[in-house]
């Protein structure tokens, strides 16, 4: 029996379409040229070449060239104002509400981002914490440690097990990390662009209570 939710943030609380992903993604590659010495777009395709190692592109900089500036990083990736970007959802809000479980925020992004978002989709009190990527020492999902942390985090304020724990994220391999943890896992696949992931899967948040009443 499900008794705690996680969700995570970005393609999760709002949809993949939303644009401010795009220019996220814009501002890493933008800052990962400079840091590499590759123009945009060799440093766009080298990033999506090594990625697949890393849970995130600052992990990959900092592995692979030694970077070390994370503050200067974050500013220039998620400046503020960028959740400007994001048009607020009314359904939101009533559809967490509807689901009666303590809820948790698992983030890649550091929590000055989260927090902005949250606020701006209005759902910031809806969820108990935000387990952020500084937090996670800087190495997040789908790392084991990342999802050991926040699973230990959770047991502590909740008493749940990992089972017990279901995560939801648009990423197949960090839904992955987390069932390898023990854990119960959702894939938020929106364009039904991982078709043969072989993981629960649905287009949106909307269709979870589903999920948890079936589980």
């Amino acid at each position: 029996m499900i008794r705690v939710l996680i969700l995570d943030l970005d393609n999760t609380l709002y949809p993949a379409s939303a644009t401010m992903e795009a220019d996220i993604i814009r501002r890493m590659t933008s800052y990962a040229s400079r840091v590499t010495g590759l123009t945009v777009e060799e440093a766009w395709a080298m990033r999506k070449v090594r990625m697949p190692l890393y849970g995130t592109t600052l992990e990959w900089l900092m592995t692979e060239y030694g970077f070390t500036d994370t503050d200067d990083y974050f500013a220039a990736v998620h400046p503020d104002g960028e959740e400007a970007a994001l048009a607020p959802d009314p359904e939101l809000g009533p559809l967490l509400d509807s689901i009666d479980l303590p809820k948790y925020v698992f983030t890649n992004a550091p929590v000055e981002h989260a927090d902005r978002v949250l606020a701006h989709l209005g759902v910031a009190d809806r969820f108990r914490r935000v387990f952020d990527i500084k937090w996670n020492k800087l190495r997040g999902k789908p790392h084991a440690e990342a999802v050991d942390r926040v699973l230990k985090a959770v047991a502590s304020d909740t008493g749940a097990r990992p089972a017990d724990i279901l995560f939801a994220d648009d990423v197949p391999s960090y839904v992955r990390g987390f069932v390898a943890r023990g854990g119960a896992g959702v894939l938020v696949d929106l364009d039904g662009r991982h078709g043969d992931s072989g993981l629960t899967t649905i287009a949106s948040l909307a269709e979870l209570p589903a999920i948890l009443a079936s589980a």
